[in-house]
């Protein structure tokens, strides 16, 4: 049981995704204090005088009713920060380097010839088993 347990977590998938996790982490710290410290105030240009930001009330006397755009946009800039960050730096170098380092598919067998081979191997056991069986 316990031998299954650590195959399962030096399986390279588990190991690849623990990775993934901390660096997406890493990069939603970097990229949150990015778009705080730099794209919100350049959203609040483009907003009202309050303090409620880029905007629109839905009934103007009400501030309950105040949907707000500011936030939309800025999780909007922050993911596609994140994806073009992990992909240029993860994804990309990741695949330069299994395409450089990596084993090969060549010698991978199909679907179909693995089956042949049981069939040939089934055929050959049939054979030495003292002769052929009609079906």
């Amino acid at each position: 049981m316990l031998k299954g347990f650590r195959d399962f977590l030096l399986r390279g998938n588990v190991i690849d995704l623990a990775v993934a996790v901390v660096m997406g982490t890493a990069f939603v710290a970097i990229v949150t204090a990015f778009t705080t410290g730099i794209v919100n105030p350049l959203l609040a240009v483009f907003g009202g005088t309050g303090e409620l930001g880029l905007g629109f009330r839905l009934v103007s006397d009400k501030p309950a009713t105040f949907i707000a755009v500011g936030p939309i946009i800025t999780a909007a800039i922050n993911f596609v920060i994140i994806a073009a960050l992990l992909y240029f730096a993860v994804v990309l170098p990741a695949a330069h380097a299994k395409k450089r380092w990596g084993k090969s598919d060549e010698s991978a067998v199909t679907d179909t010839q693995l089956l042949t081979q049981i069939r040939d191997l089934l055929a050959e056991s049939r054979d030495s088993a003292g002769g052929r069986h009609e079906s």
